[in-house]
């Protein structure tokens, strides 16, 4: 029996070792630059380090089966009648109940402080239409501009509308994404970590020209976008 339990348990590391070298190998997710997508991804790992250990406990338990209690191919016989085990079906259904509603209450700390905006984020309109963005400054005399360029470190709030069709803003490396509807305002808060460029992607289907419906996104520093404002208004 405990040689048994043993061997269980080793079948079932060896595949929480490969599923979890996988996990951390491959890229499944754009590199973060913001805080938003930081708790995100957090939320991302503890989901998967749970459904590891499942995968891993079902799928030594198969596997150990097939390995000690395989039967000839002529075996058409039924197995030994088994009675239910009261304690291991309370356990299997406590526990999974148990893991789902940690994921729901880490998931929504995450949602609620996601959706914190502070107490000046800077104020920016999102506007989609066939087949470009339009970003408003409402913060700077209500400056436009094609681009999207950000201050580092900054909280943003991103108003949403769309003037014709539904559209969807997302910066993939910020982990959020949002619809833009015509006629009513939705809306984001992103505070971005990391210098650099990124794409602002429309993720809705939304016509013809819908892959084309991309815009620059920029974080630059505080002194880079004062800068670049003073530009614009010039």
């Amino acid at each position: 029996m405990r040689r048994g339990i043993a061997q269980l348990v080793a079948i079932g590391v060896v595949i929480a070792l490969l599923l979890t070298v996988v996990a951390v190998v491959f890229k499944w997710l754009p590199t973060s630059a913001s805080e938003e997508f930081d708790r995100i991804q957090a939320v991302y790992w503890f989901a998967t380090v749970i459904s590891i250990g499942i995968f891993a406990l079902v799928a030594a338990v198969i596997v150990f089966s097939v390995w000690k209690w395989r039967v000839p191919l002529d075996d058409d016989a039924d197995g030994p009648p088994i009675h239910g085990h009261t304690g291991l079906e309370i356990a299997w259904t406590a526990v999974p109940a148990i893991l789902v509603i940690a994921i729901g209450v880490v998931s929504a700390v995450v949602l609620a402080r996601n959706g914190e905006a502070g107490t000046r984020p800077l104020e920016i309109n999102a506007i989609g239409q066939q087949f470009a963005w339009k970003f408003v400054y409402s913060d700077y005399d209500d400056l436009r501009s094609g681009q999207l360029v950000l201050p580092v470190n900054q909280e943003a709030r991103f108003t949403m509308t769309a003037v014709d069709v539904l559209h969807s803003f997302w910066v993939p490396n910020f982990g959020q994404k949002m619809d833009a509807v015509p006629g009513i305002e939705t809306s984001i808060i992103v505070t971005p970590t990391r210098e650099g460029e990124f794409q602002v992607v429309c993720a809705e289907l939304c016509g013809f020209g819908h892959a084309t419906m991309r815009a620059k996104a920029r974080v630059v520093s505080r002194a880079e976008f004062d800068r670049w404002i003073q530009e614009q208004n010039a």
